[in-house]
């Protein structure tokens, strides 16, 4: 190994140590997959360093805030443990910065740009996706790129063997036969936990229209990631189911096949009605039984509100859990005033806001928590 590999291996493994300490759990195999992806990009780059620690040393939602703090505090050179300076150019300024300045060690300025890349991450991540401009809604595009919600998990009538559980009385005679007639040991098993249906409801109305990519680019990350449990239909003046759609790979592509399909992209709001359709059709069939439902919407009903109010409740009847994602809950003061949030709410197990790219990996702990 040469010495400058030694030098990235070193500060590859301090890094992770700093993560532990900040309660990630950076195992000894997700730090060999950061150190093949570093092997593969160019370390030069500080975003690279970035990106490959945060898609392999990160097991969730969880760890990022405590990721990104860390990374910056590490190549910053506020990190509990220095590794010994070395020959490295752009991973060891960062971590021979704690050297007093004006010594002419670590000043370079590379710490400070690993920093502010961690720091604008951290601030987009808050930021109201109605409120961005055009270049931080490319960058929110490739965090969407990144996005795996979980799944959350069923007991199936499928049982697998066990050590604890139910005693399993076949296969225990079947093992004391082998015996020679002898129980020995009893034999378990417990029910196979298979994914749970997750069912996706958007609202694509004109009063939706700032948050309405972000709200199906979060969708297109639940279908890629889960492509047999999860649907996707849009709300507005019609119901539209659009989980075909969004099941093409590339996100761009599925986000424009999506609106290729819809009708009422920027319409009116008739909320109570276009569910009553998704129950009718769907929802009492089987899709919405036992599923995790997710409405998308900012409650304007321009139709009967009590006609919602009666339909969410009969949605809360045939559903696991239901989640409603409202994106001026994130708004400081707001208070669900309107009638259709006041008709839904009592039959929501999950009020939540959906306005930036943390609230939206807030809202996939919900959804695996389910």
């Amino acid at each position: 190994m040469s010495e400058r590999s030694r030098d990235v291996v070193d500060t590859v493994l301090g890094f992770a140590r700093t993560l532990r300490h900040a309660g990630v759990p950076a195992s000894p195999d997700r730090v060999e997959a950061m150190l093949a992806a570093v092997g593969n990009l160019s370390v030069l780059d500080p975003r690279h360093v970035y990106w490959a620690g945060r898609l392999t040393l990160c097991g969730g939602p969880d760890d990022l805030d405590r990721y990104d703090a860390a990374f910056a505090a590490w190549f910053s050179g506020e990190a509990p443990r220095a590794v010994p300076r070395t020959a490295s150019q752009r991973l060891e300024p960062a971590i021979s910065a704690p050297l007093a300045p004006g010594t002419g060690e670590g000043d370079d300025g590379e710490a400070p740009e690993l920093a502010t890349q961690a720091s604008a991450d951290e601030v987009l991540r808050h930021r109201d996706v109605g409120e961005m401009t055009l270049a931080e809604r490319e960058h929110l595009r490739r965090l969407f790129a990144l996005l795996v919600p979980a799944a959350p998990m069923r007991p199936s009538r499928r049982r697998r063997a066990s050590i604890r559980g139910a005693v399993h009385p076949a296969r225990t005679v079947r093992q004391a036969l082998h015996d020679g007639g002898e129980v020995r040991r009893l034999l378990h098993h417990r029910p196979e936990a298979r994914p749970r249906r997750v069912v996706l409801l958007v609202d694509v109305s004109g009063s939706m229209t700032p948050y309405a990519d972000a709200l199906l680019r979060f969708a297109h990350a639940a279908v890629r990631a889960r492509p047999s449990s999860t649907e996707v239909f849009t709300i507005g003046t019609r119901l539209t189911r659009v989980t075909r759609e969004l099941r093409l790979r590339d996100p761009d592509k599925a986000l424009a096949a999506s609106g290729s399909a819809i009708p009422d992209w920027s319409g009116g709001t008739r909320l109570g009605e276009v569910l009553k359709a998704f129950l009718d059709r769907w929802g009492q069939r089987g899709t919405a039984r036992g599923a995790v439902v997710v409405v998308c919407s900012d409650g304007w009903e321009r139709g009967d509100a009590a006609l919602l109010g009666e339909q969410m409740a009969r949605l809360r009847r045939l559903a696991h859990t239901v989640v409603w994602v409202n994106p001026h809950k994130g708004r400081t003061g707001y208070e669900p005033l309107t009638s259709g949030m006041r008709a839904a709410l009592p039959s929501v197990d999950h009020f939540v806001s959906g306005h930036s790219m943390a609230a939206f990996e807030e809202l996939t702990g919900v959804i695996g928590r389910a």
